[in-house]
């Protein structure tokens, strides 16, 4: 059975921590849900994975296709998409129509959007209103990157009080989770007490209800990590050992 809203919210309640990562590929996806993943997130973090500097070039195409992937790979885990930038900050028309596009076209489960001004909490309550479940997304904000550079959010008292206005605010616009990114983890804290939808934290400390991390990241795929995350193995040098190993015996003839 697959992992539903339901689920996620009543873990919450029950204490158990979630376990995130994102996927990018059936291959990866597959390996993630048979490994017990709770919730796979198609992000726009795929960008690094896809060779751009930014998570901005994404495309809701590009996002489409490979969610599409993801979804053939997963049976269990709750499959969540991010809505790239420009696919939803024009006008809740658009916001209903891309997500929409979204859950017909991919299987998901859900998506998440960035930000908890005003206008975006409108729009989640439309999404929801729409039968289109929405986790917020408070914090650094990663297609905000040309405002706020990638450096750790909410470090003074105004800017915590905002971050946890929002958090309260995409809640009651039936959000049914929050990712909180690179916070302070007393804030993710606070946060995570305030709210009765589970919190899911990136650089935010221990105290949320779940984590996740990109999974390129935890792999050692990735040229450079932020600061947050942890690599469980290398698979960069692995697979370079590999490839140098079957290119010296195809040179020297001793494959096959």
């Amino acid at each position: 059975m697959a992992i539903t809203t339901q689920q996620l919210i009543q873990w919450k309640q029950q204490g158990r921590s979630i376990v995130a990562l994102t996927a990018w590929d059936y291959a990866i996806a597959q390996l993630l849900d048979a490994a017990g993943v709770d919730l796979i997130l198609v992000g726009d973090s795929m960008a690094v994975v896809l060779g751009y500097q930014t998570t901005l070039p994404i495309t809701l195409d590009e996002t489409i296709y490979h969610a599409k992937a993801v979804r053939r790979g997963v049976k269990r885990a709750f499959l969540l998409v991010d809505l790239p930038f420009l696919s939803y900050q024009e006008s809740i028309q658009q916001a209903i129509h891309s997500a929409g596009r979204v859950l017909k076209e991919t299987g998901a489960q859900g998506v998440k959007l960035e930000g908890g001004y005003p206008e975006m909490v409108e729009t989640v309550a439309r999404l929801v209103k729409a039968g289109i479940p929405v986790m917020g997304h408070v914090g650094l904000t990663p297609q905000s990157v040309h405002q706020l550079g990638l450096r750790q959010q909410g470090k003074t008292q105004e800017a915590s009080e905002r971050i946890l206005s929002e958090a309260i605010a995409l809640e009651q616009a039936g959000a049914f989770g929050m990712l909180l990114e690179h916070i302070p983890a007393d804030l993710a804290m606070q946060i995570t007490q305030k709210l009765t939808i589970p919190t899911i934290g990136i650089g935010a400390g221990p105290h949320c209800d779940g984590q996740v991390l990109v999974t390129s990241d935890i792999l050692g795929l990735a040229e450079k990590s932020p600061p947050f995350a942890k690599v469980y193995t290398n698979l960069r040098e692995t697979i370079t050992k590999a490839v140098q190993d079957y290119a010296l015996e195809v040179r020297e003839r001793k494959f096959p």
